[in-house]
């Protein structure tokens, strides 16, 4: 389950143009460079990172710029993860969040994001569950000794974390910027910036008489039944589905297949999406024997803390 996933998806198509995005450079292998071992539950895995500083000048890396941009067409819509109900907002507003980030790096550079831009490592970007996209942010790095009240500004241009109780994922820049490659993960403040509007000042502790927001809140909700169609579609091979996701934006579900391919190896080649008019479930099957099915749910949830639900299709 473990194993890697060597393939990349084909190259997406900027919404709007009609002409791929500008082509993201590979990330750089070292072979003769140990990489560092992360905590469990933070940085994804030990091919992440970290890469030799010479290979991209990280320090020299600028924050991100806000401008103006107008919301992508389909990545703001509602959508469902692991039994999870989020809804991006639909308009820039101020906010502001505090808990735990996260960062992802070379095993998803290239891939598809939701903003059906490709995700570089190098850039000062970030994924966020429900702000905007695109948007921007300030994030503040917190009770990290020495990087501590360390702010960069990034461009919100994907969805996720979805675990651990996450608050948002940084690109592997900017999470070297923080500080937190090595160990993975950081306690921060995530601030909104609006283009044309100055960041707000960097905060490297929370008001000692005021208490600091909690993370935002999502209500777990139960997937809508299979539509008939669907259920059509899949009867030839029959069996249990394990059900990751659903979306108003297939762009969504497949970000979120390309995430689960590379970490689940071989199980991955099982993903797929389907849809049913404007909606696309992420799902993983077929199992024939309820139990088995059950089984892998189970090892899904132990082994990636990977929640999902049961999807019956009589043969």
């Amino acid at each position: 389950m473990l194993a890697a996933c060597g393939g990349q998806p084909p190259k997406p198509v900027v919404e709007g143009t009609g002409a791929p995005p500008a082509a993201v450079p590979p990330a750089p292998t070292f072979q003769d460079k140990k990489p560092v071992v992360t905590k469990r539950g933070g940085g994804f895995y030990l091919d992440d990172g970290p890469l030799e500083n010479d290979a991209v000048d990280l320090a020299a890396l600028a924050d991100a710029v806000p401008r103006d941009e107008p919301l992508h067409r389909f990545a703001n819509r509602p959508y469902v993860v692991f039994g999870r109900d989020y809804v991006p907002a639909t308009r820039h507003q101020s906010f502001r969040q505090q808990g735990v980030a996260s960062w992802y790096g070379r095993r998803y550079h290239g891939q598809k994001t939701s903003s059906g831009e490709p995700y570089d490592m190098f850039a000062m970007t970030a994924a966020h569950p429900t702000l905007p996209i695109p948007s921007y942010v300030r994030v503040t790095r917190l009770n990290g000794g020495p990087e501590t009240g360390k702010s960069v500004v990034l461009r919100v241009n994907d969805r996720g974390p979805f675990l651990h109780h996450r608050v948002i994922d940084l690109s592997y820049a900017a999470a070297w910027k923080l500080g937190i490659v090595e160990s993975g993960s950081g306690t921060v403040i995530v601030e909104s910036v609006l283009a044309g509007a100055s960041a707000p000042p960097a905060a490297s502790a929370p008001p000692a008489s005021s208490t600091p927001p909690a993370p935002l809140q999502v209500a777990a909700v139960a997937p809508p039944p299979e539509p008939a169609n669907v259920l059509r579609d899949i009867v030839e091979k029959g069996g249990h589905y394990l059900q990751l996701g659903a979306f108003g934006n297939r762009d969504n579900a497949e970000a979120l297949r390309a995430r689960l391919a590379s970490t689940l190896g071989d199980l991955g080649d099982r993903l797929q999406v389907r849809s049913a008019g404007n909606l696309h479930r992420l799902q993983l099957g077929p199992w024939a024997d309820i139990s088995e099915a059950r089984r892998i749910a189970e090892q899904l949830k132990t082994a990636f803390d990977l929640p999902s639900v049961l999807v019956k299709v009589e043969f």
